[in-house]
């Protein structure tokens, strides 16, 4: 029987991530989409000024059973850098923050961990900026943002930044990877 569950992660635009966890087994749906901000209903272009206070999200539906939330958490650290405050490469703003919104005290402790693990481990150069806070507001993007990278891969912005990226994770989670 399946166990779904829901998580909800920043890690810059979210077109990048969008496009990673959409092709890992056990993920059901990816929806594009804003958190964390004090504006309700939010468009791209309010949460692009970054007066929102809104991040750039997915927010990952998957079944416990196949992918653990553990294993998510490992993907996003592996496709963003959780050491740019406020920025991803050249996306830069609040909006672009690296950032996990826990869903309840479990994801709160296995997120708390993961970074604990990471900081003792000194993965990366310099300290992580990445927040943990809770979900207290979530609002799908609009729909011309969904499965972006699929259905434009042409786009320069695509091309250039998502497709390198993209190429790097599939070698990463080759074992992980949908069919």
């Amino acid at each position: 029987m399946s166990k779904n569950k829901v998580a909800t992660f920043g890690g810059g635009c979210f077109w990048c991530t969008e496009g990673a966890f959409q092709q890992l087994k056990g993920v059901s749906t990816v929806v594009s989409g804003y958190a964390g901000g004090h504006v309700s209903e939010p468009t791209y272009e309010q949460v692009c000024t970054g007066t929102t206070g809104h991040a750039e999200v997915v927010q990952i539906s998957y079944d416990e059973n196949l992918i653990s939330y553990r294993e998510l958490l490992e993907v996003l650290f592996a496709i963003h850098d959780p050491t740019q405050l406020n920025r991803q490469g050249n996306d830069i703003g609040t909006q672009y923050r690296s950032v996990i919104f826990y869903h309840d005290e479990e994801q709160h402790a296995a997120a708390s961990a993961i970074i604990a693990e990471i900081t003792a481990d000194q993965l990366f150069e310099q300290p992580l900026v990445t927040e943990v806070v809770p979900l207290n507001n979530w609002y799908p993007a609009e729909l011309h943002h969904e499965n972006y990278f699929a259905r434009n891969p042409e786009q320069p912005y695509c091309a250039a930044v998502i497709a390198p990226k993209l190429a790097k994770f599939r070698a990463t989670f080759a074992a992980k990877l949908k069919d």
